[in-house]
């Protein structure tokens, strides 16, 4: 017999239907999210620290998302971070602080205003298995990004930079590993010394691949594509959509706001670096239309 889904209430309101953004790092969760966190009734975090220490597990070790704990460690970080209490906000990150517009230490909304949760947290994909299990009600926005300027952007991200140091795949790393797009053990060697260009191609290529999996696996009424270019040329257009998708108003207004340049890479990326970012991630960039074949 099917047991019903795990009802999660959080300040005395039940999480239905909760919005999850998931992308490969910079292909646009962090614009998306500052739009979301403006619409009516949501309350959308994003980096919370009880959130981003589950999330890099089950990155690291997709085994610890199999386990039968995996969902009640996922929840109980979430409302963690949903919760709204004097002083919330100032365990935020500085990206969820300046989404939502914060000068204080918050709360930034207030529970009788709140219908709906969400979480943009970087790297959110990697822990979608696990969300599925946890809110089968849940809604997936997946953006997707250009890999050259995803690329352009990660080499100047320090938080970044980190994930690609060698130390970074231990001896006792799972493979294949989605995070660092690495398949197999005896490419360990290889990615070691690969230029972080390359790296970042990997672990662009690799997230792409897995929101190719989830669109094929969910259903439209739970699954959303944005691109980010969309976003950023037509964001009148891609806020009615999601408005549409979300069944609430995403402010178009919030995407008018500081952004990375589509094609930047163009003059941000040496020559070598874009070359190889193409050698390495060509499939993906041409399948999804960014590079003529």
């Amino acid at each position: 017999m099917r047991l019903p889904p795990h009802i999660l209430v959080v300040n005395g309101i039940k999480v239905r239907r909760p919005v999850f953004l998931v992308g490969a790092p910079h292909s646009g969760t962090d614009l998306l999210a500052r739009a979301l966190k403006r619409a009516p009734g949501f309350h959308l975090t994003t980096g919370r620290a009880c959130v981003a220490h589950v999330v890099y597990a089950f990155a690291r070790r997709p085994s610890i998302g199999r386990t039968s704990g995996a969902v009640r460690v996922l929840r109980d970080a979430l409302a963690e971070s949903w919760q709204v209490l004097n002083g919330s906000c100032g365990l935020c990150s500085d990206a969820c602080r300046e989404a939502g517009g914060v000068t204080s230490t918050g709360p930034c909304v207030a529970t009788g205003e709140v219908t709906r949760f969400g979480d943009a947290s970087p790297d959110l994909l990697y822990a979608v298995p696990v969300l599925r299990r946890a809110f089968p009600d849940a809604r997936f926005v997946q953006l997707i990004r250009d890999g050259r300027d995803v690329t352009a952007d990660m080499l100047d991200d320090p938080a970044c930079l980190a994930w690609f140091k060698p130390v970074m795949l231990p001896e006792d790393t799972e493979f294949p590993n989605e995070f660092l797009g690495v398949n197999r053990d005896e490419h360990r060697d290889r990615w070691k010394t690969m230029p972080v260009a390359g790296k970042s191609a990997l672990r662009w290529r690799s997230a792409v691949r897995l929101n190719a999996t989830l669109r094929q696996e969910l259903p439209e009424d739970q699954l959303i594509t944005v691109r980010y270019e969309d976003l950023a040329l037509r964001p009148a257009q891609e806020a009615a959509r999601l408005s549409e998708f979300l069944d609430t108003r995403v402010p178009k207004v919030a995407l008018y706001g500081p952004a990375p340049r589509v094609g930047g890479w163009r003059a941000r990326l040496r020559a070598e670096d874009a070359e190889l970012v193409e050698k390495v991630a060509r499939q993906e960039l041409t399948r999804l239309g960014y590079l003529t074949s």
